[in-house]
């Protein structure tokens, strides 16, 4: 990888010296030529910074370094004023995404000198470089009168990742999670059908207290939205909110990204990094694909839980926790459990309540709603263009069984926004939604197919729903409407079985023969 320092110049201005500049003592040749003298510092680009009073000036240094690196270029940053913190942070701000484009951060390597300039110029270089705006490697040339006591080298790296330094980095972090939290503080669970009724009335009895909560449900269907109106209608509402995907990271990044990790702990760990366990410090933390987790990550999660304190990666301190942990899947944990994929242990520590989260296909008259609050969220983007649907749209919408849920419901209605002006029709519609043909089985108010003879076929998804009904009505009636009793000879839970009777449209006195 080649490398560049960034400095600015130690060669003066024109005019009367500044009150920070002393005198140099006698032989002492500048910070700049000092770094250049040692053995390390070997460079493949010089930028030398100046403003236009110290072009002059500088031009002598930079025929210096020209003997030092086979690139050297003079930059002069248009500040008449280098004591003024916002002139120079707007200069050089404009300045960092000039370079990076220059020496791109893949190829490139970057030092940045601090022991040159003002003193406000320098404060920026920590700032930017702290901030990861200008990602590269502080380095000091100490001063001739403390070399060789007490440091025997003239150049240090300077690392401010020590414990109790505001970590700038990890406040930026933050500060993008929170922006993307605020754009979805609109995005409420929507819908008006019994089992979205029921699903909002068991979030409001579980974000009262502050058990850990496993929300269940198919991919696509809302369990993070799920998990944020839990945060924001829990005492915990005002604290962070923080969501994590689990299955989008190896098993070493992940417990980094989990706990945090010390500078030099693996390679490529130049800093301290916080963890999510941190950042999400006295409010509440999402862990999305909890199913992911492997064996190793899934004893230290278990530990976190347990114990409310954690280590980072490569570190030896203790940290006090206060979080509170919701975790989502759409796989079976209690089958994983059972066929030791996943500790038991920690299953039942994060089962402190259970929300599971209806599928599409079970909230069939909530469509045509999230197709309105679609639009509205593409009509606020394309600035007032609105669109109507046709109905025959909405019979096909209404026909196919999403199997991607409303994430699926969601991109087809804003693919509407980049091929449909006015109206969407069935031929606006995806392929597989617009032809019946195309259509897995399961939708919503499918015909049934006709057999040669004359006699109806049913679909196999309605052959299931119907075996499924009946099952459930002839529990019922065996155990006299007591819902208990018959989850348990059915064998699903308790809350599974009067979510299936609010999606079946169902009632406690059914019997064998109920019927939608």
């Amino acid at each position: 990888m080649n490398r560049l320092l960034l400095t600015w110049s130690d060669a003066g201005t024109l005019g009367p010296a500044p009150a920070h500049q002393g005198r140099r003592p006698e032989g002492d040749r500048g910070p700049v030529l000092r770094l250049l003298d040692q053995e390390e510092s070997r460079y493949d680009a010089i930028v030398v910074l100046t403003i236009p009073a110290g072009e002059a000036p500088s031009q002598a240094l930079v025929e210096r370094a020209r003997a030092r690196a086979p690139r050297v270029e003079l930059r002069v940053v248009d500040v008449d004023d280098p004591s003024d913190h916002a002139k120079l942070f707007r200069a050089l701000g404009k300045l960092s995404a000039q370079l990076k484009r220059a020496f791109p951060p893949a190829a490139w390597a970057t030092d940045v000198l601090l022991s040159a300039g003002t003193p406000q110029a320098q404060t920026l270089w920590v700032i930017l470089v702290q901030a990861g705006l200008l990602p590269a490697r502080m380095l000091q040339v100490i001063p001739a009168a403390f070399v060789p006591r007490p440091h025997p080298r003239a150049v240090r790296e300077v690392r401010l990742d020590i414990e109790g330094f505001p970590e700038i980095r990890a406040l930026r972090e933050e500060v993008v999670r929170l922006r993307a939290e605020a754009r979805t503080r609109d995005a409420v669970l929507v819908g008006e059908s019994e089992p979205m009724r029921f699903l909002r009335a068991r979030i409001a009895r579980v974000a009262a207290t502050d058990v850990p909560v496993l929300i269940l449900g198919e991919t696509g269907t809302g369990k993070e939205l799920a998990a944020r109106a839990i945060h924001e209608h829990s005492p915990r509402g005002r604290g962070p909110f923080i969501a994590e995907n689990c299955g989008v990271f190896a098993e070493g990044v992940l417990a980094s990204e989990l706990f945090g990790h010390e500078a030099g702990a693996f390679t490529g760990a130049a800093g301290r990094r916080r963890g999510v366990f941190e950042q999400a410090h006295g409010g509440t933390l999402f862990l999305d694909e909890i199913g992911e987790l492997s064996p190793r990550v899934q004893a230290s999660l278990l530990r976190v839980l347990q114990d409310g304190t954690l280590r980072r990666v490569g570190g030896e301190a203790t940290i006090q926790l206060d979080v509170r942990v919701l975790a989502a899947t759409h796989r079976d944990l209690a089958a994983m459990v059972e066929r030791g994929e996943f500790r038991e242990d920690l299953y039942y520590r994060l089962r402190g309540a259970v929300i599971e989260v209806p599928p599409l296909r079970a909230r069939g008259g909530d469509i045509e709603i999230l197709v309105h609050a679609f639009l509205d969220e593409l009509r606020a983007r394309r600035k007032g263009r609105g669109l109507k649907v046709t109905r025959e749209a909405l019979r096909c919408l209404y026909q196919h069984p999403w199997p991607g849920n409303v994430r699926e419901l969601r991109a087809e209605v804003l693919r509407w926004g980049v091929f449909c002006d006015h109206t969407v029709d069935v031929g606006d519609l995806a392929p597989e939604i617009a032809s019946p043909a195309g259509r897995p089985a399961g939708g919503f108010d499918r015909p049934a197919e006709v057999a040669p003879d004359g006699d109806e076929v049913a679909t196999l998804a309605e052959a299931v729903a119907s075996a499924e009904r009946g099952a459930i009505g002839r529990a019922l009636d065996v155990h006299h409407g007591n819902i208990s009793r018959a989850a348990r000879a059915l064998g699903i839970d308790r809350n599974t079985l009067k979510r299936k009777l609010a999606a079946c449209h169902l009632r406690q006195g059914d019997g064998p023969r109920a019927r939608p």
